[in-house]
């Protein structure tokens, strides 16, 4: 990073101090590791130490300048009588700000970076750094406290940036994805989301995921998950600990959350893996000539090799030692990859060979589906990456219900409001089908009944509830508002589709659905002459709305995008998907043409029959369109209520015609 931008984003940056310390340790005292809770300086004041920034080391003297970022494990070993400051802060980019501060924000993030180095002028800053911890310690005004910590602060990051440009001193950029691995294996006991991990060390879910997909080859959730597998499996075959006292040894919170997520990895459940596994060491020790069978029972002589220790192992015994853990990998690979088959090796010794056959192509197929069911892959949400099974079975949704029927997906559950949706009876989908999707309540969905369902797939409309599903099983968030603003209908349905894989199914009925689109406007042609224009309002007890041209919802995305009816100029520079306005001030945004959606007739009568409205030009002409009441198919946007939508925007058109 140039130090210019360094000085950039310092000089934009909103600052909070949140602590300064003064520290002694004797000799051969040790501190750490210590994980930064904020970006740090630290300043040494008197004697020598080694200091591990991670696992970057540093032999500092009196008046070493060093800085990290939040999350750095810091470990000190003091070589004499060791005395030092360390000043805590935040930093954050106050909105609103231009993009391109907040890309340089992300990218080179200076409050992150690591650097260590002897100032030219040390006094300066010792005597800021002085002043700071007097001030911190006094007891007078709190406001007025912070403003005089903050003012040193500043002169202190001054007189810093200004040695650092003389002395031409370059920030390093911290390895976050290491960061972030140590971080999963230290924590893989407890919760932890993408939320926490990007919380922790400072960043974006977004910006975290990308980084480490580009140097792991996968997310962070899936290493999370492969990993506490991992540790379960090593605990399965070496204890006699039982499946809850696993899970909740590795960061589940019950023995079914880690059989199921075991299943997804391993291709087998927890008891067929701990059982291929016993009989695969009978077979080999059965296998030993009688010599060495004396030698298999002593005692073995070994070493474990542990995730968090590979690294530091390799350093101290070197490469020869890394292949060897390099083929245990191997061998524990083929080991589970042979699991189906040794399964079913070990089932039935006796009986004909042809029905042995038969057995073993049986079972051999099946162990294929069970791999395949443990397959996972990786989608990508507005929350980050999020790892979901390669076939999803049992479906649950909040929302989406249309869609996943027109993918031929029945979810076992959705929530309460879509099972009485306008559009399901006038597009015919059978009572049998309704009758296999549970009623899971209204938002949040009823976690009982979710957990009940055992869903592999938890679909999510509303980000606050999505932390909530993701404790049941994974969840994948795809917002249908998104402000006041809803995306495009067919931008919903091509994402759902992803989510499953089906992108050539969607991409098929939209292909036909715009067809469609293209004969009703023909159908419709010089009913709306041209330089006339079209606007949107729905009338509810809660207030009169306009419909914007973009973004909105009850079928003005039909009549604005689809059927592509001029807006008016207020639809067209509506921020959201609507505005809610007075009566008053009603005749502003009618066009020629007023379509009008009604959440009930009784509803409505009021403002239909004032004196405003009656006295509006597109009212005495005669061109408005009642076409929707609440609880119809205008109130959803999937493929079902997108065609019944089209099919009574033209019924409406062509009876004035």
């Amino acid at each position: 990073m140039k130090l210019s931008d360094h000085i950039l984003l310092w000089n934009h940056a909103y600052i909070k101090i949140m602590d300064v310390r003064l520290t002694m340790m004797e000799q051969g005292e040790d501190f750490g590791p210590y994980r930064l809770p904020t970006s740090a300086f630290l300043y040494t004041k008197r004697g020598n130490a080694q200091i591990w920034l991670d696992k970057n080391r540093h032999l500092v003297h009196p008046f070493h300048v060093l800085h990290a970022g939040k999350g750095v494990d810091v470990e000190i070993v003091a070589e004499k009588e060791f005395e030092y400051f360390m000043i805590f802060y935040k930093a954050i980019l106050p909105l609103p700000h231009r993009q391109e501060m907040v890309a340089l924000m992300e990218n080179h993030n200076p409050f992150h970076y690591q650097y260590a180095f002897v100032p030219a002028h040390p006094l300066a800053l010792l005597d800021k750094a002085e002043q700071m911890k007097i001030v911190w310690q006094q007891a007078h005004d709190k406001e007025l406290k912070n403003l005089h910590i903050k003012s040193l602060f500043y002169q202190f990051i001054y007189e810093l940036l200004r040695q650092m440009h003389g002395q031409g001193i370059h920030p390093v950029k911290p390895d976050m994805v290491a960061q972030a691995v140590r971080y999963i294996e230290e924590h893989a006991h407890m919760p932890l989301t993408l939320d926490i991990i990007a919380q922790e060390l400072g960043c974006s879910i977004g910006y975290l995921s990308k980084l480490f997909k580009e140097k792991m080859y996968t997310s962070p959730i899936h290493y999370l998950g492969e990993m506490r597998v991992n540790k379960a499996a090593a605990l399965l075959v070496q204890t006699d600990a039982t499946l809850q006292e696993i899970a909740e040894h590795v960061g589940y919170p019950d023995g079914h959350s880690l059989s199921r997520s075991f299943k997804r990895y391993k291709g087998v459940s927890p008891a067929q893996f701990k059982v291929a596994w016993r009989q695969k060491r009978q077979l080999e020790d059965e296998e030993l000539p009688l010599w060495k069978r004396r030698y298999a029972i002593l005692p073995k002589q070994f070493e474990c090799y542990i995730d968090d220790e590979i690294e530091s192992h390799y350093q101290r015994k070197g490469v020869n030692e890394m292949s060897k853990y390099k083929n245990m990998k191997v061998k524990a690979m083929t080991l589970f990859m042979c699991l189906p088959l040794l399964l079913v090796a070990c089932s039935n010794t006796n009986g004909a060979s042809s029905s042995a056959t038969n057995q073993v192509e049986s079972q051999a197929n099946s162990g294929q589906e069970a791999v395949q069911e443990g397959k996972t892959r990786i989608v990508s949400t507005p929350r980050g990456d999020v790892e979901i099974p390669a076939q999803p079975q049992r479906v649950a949704a909040d929302q989406y219900m249309g869609q996943l029927l027109k993918l031929g997906i029945i979810p076992v559950g959705v929530r309460e409001g879509m099972l009485t949706e306008g559009w399901i009876e006038k597009a015919g989908i059978p009572q049998e089908t309704l009758a296999k999707i549970e009623n899971l309540g209204g938002f949040p969905m009823n976690p009982e009944k979710l957990i009940m369902l055992e869903p592999d797939l938890i679909i999510g409309s509303i980000e606050k509830n999505i932390e909530q599903y993701e404790k049941i099983g994974s969840t994948v968030f795809i917002p249908y508002w998104e402000e006041l603003s809803t995306a495009g209908p067919l931008e919903k349905f091509r994402r759902i589709a992803e989510v499953f894989g089906k992108e050539q199914e969607a991409e098929l009925w939209i292909e036909e659905y715009e067809q469609r689109v293209e004969d009703a406007r023909k159908q419709i042609d010089g009913i709306i002459k041209e330089g006339e224009t079209v606007s949107v309002v729905q009338l509810s007890p809660t207030g009169l709305f306009v419909l914007a041209a973009e973004g909105g919802n009850y079928g003005s995305n039909t009549i604005y995008q689809m059927l592509k009816l001029p807006p008016t100029e207020q639809a067209l520079n509506m921020k959201e998907g609507f505005e809610n306005i007075s009566l008053e001030v009603l005749p502003q945004y009618l066009g020629d043409h007023v379509f009008v959606y009604v959440n009930s007739q009784e509803d409505a009568e009021e403002i239909l029959n004032s004196p405003i409205w009656q006295g509006a030009p597109a009212v005495k002409n005669g061109n408005v369109y009642m076409y929707g009441e609440f609880d119809d198919e205008f109130v959803m946007e999937d493929p079902y209520s997108l065609d019944l939508q089209l099919e009574k925007i033209v019924k409406v058109l062509l009876e004035k015609k």
